[in-house]
């Protein structure tokens, strides 16, 4: 008697199992192009690889985005402010001073029309069918080659930008440069970066623009406002980030607008002692702005300090 019960017992747990399996795999299977399919992206369904609201555009399909040259690493300046060491997410980061030391590997993103025509944080106007990258310490402007490990496929890429600074990734690409390493629909992609060193003495050379393509929001965001120290007025924030450009602060706030969603409390500009801040809030009390900020922690990896305009 008690076998045949352990024999029911033991098959109703296999067909569970099965069932959960199934569910399971169902969930995880994202859209995956083809290497060398389509001169044209394929659009992504529900579920696939870009954050909501994100993603290639309307005018996607009529860009061949193979025919857009690499970037092409040529000398110059570093920004006066975007290479001073920076804090963000309750992390500071420390840029390079000079392009041809580093080289990792890691996971890399990609950002497409959700913030065409926003700002970057040196100030140029982002374009995703520009063959660019964002990256926390590379200096900007510079020049990486990046690779998709898993296909070989190769990219040189003008870094202009600062980020990620969430889930641990090293690099965040353009729409047109994740395209060419064949990572639109999955979202992310494992990829070494290798900082690409150039002569100071070199020809400065000239670059092939990227083609005009009207993708909403292609303007250019008016400047934020920034409220400035002075007299407190009572007003209790978390404090997300500190940068010394106004542009890279812009650009972390515009990042971290999206990655907290619609439902979070406003994100505001705030200077004091040289640096732009971006505050989250206004909170009614001290206590409530601590209380948010250890349930914002685990979302963030970090936490947030309450401040007091």
């Amino acid at each position: 008697m008690n076998i045949r019960i352990l024999m029911v017992i033991c098959a109703a747990l296999a067909v569970s199992a099965c069932t959960t399996t199934q569910k399971r795999g169902t969930q995880s299977t994202a859209p995956v192009m083809a290497a060398g399919s389509s001169s044209k992206p394929a659009p992504a369904t529900s579920g696939g690889g870009y954050l909501p609201g994100d993603g290639p555009g309307a005018d996607a399909s009529s860009v061949n985005i193979d025919a857009i040259p690499d970037a092409v690493p040529r000398a110059e300046p570093l920004h006066r402010y975007a290479n001073r060491p920076y804090t963000a997410l309750g992390k500071t980061y420390t840029p390079l001073q000079k392009p041809g030391n580093y080289k990792q590997r890691g996971i890399a993103s990609w950002y497409g029309k959700k913030f065409n025509g926003q700002r970057t944080s040196i100030g140029e106007v982002y374009n995703m069918y520009g063959m660019t990258a964002a990256h926390p310490t590379l200096p900007i402007p510079s020049y990486a080659r990046v690779t998709n490990i898993a296909n070989g496929k190769s990219v040189i890429v003008r870094v202009n930008d600062r980020g990620p600074f969430l889930h641990d990734r090293i690099m965040d690409l353009s729409y047109a440069a994740a395209y060419k390493l064949g990572y639109i629909n999955t979202g992310s992609a494992e990829v070494e970066v290798e900082s690409i060193a150039v002569d100071s003495n070199a020809p400065v050379m000239a670059t092939a623009e990227p083609p005009a393509v009207n993708v909403e929001p292609i303007a250019a965001a008016p400047s934020m406002p920034v409220e400035t120290a002075g007299a407190r007025n009572g007003k209790v924030f978390l404090q997300l980030g500190a940068f010394r450009s106004q542009d890279g602060a812009e650009s972390f706030l515009t990042k971290m607008r999206d990655e907290l969603g619609d439902g979070a409390k406003p994100l505001v500009l705030y200077k004091k002692d040289g640096l732009t801040r971006v505050h989250l809030g206004p909170y009614a009390s001290a206590n409530e702005a601590r209380d948010a900020a250890s349930k914002l922690a685990s979302t963030l990896g970090f936490k947030p300090f309450v401040s007091f305009h």
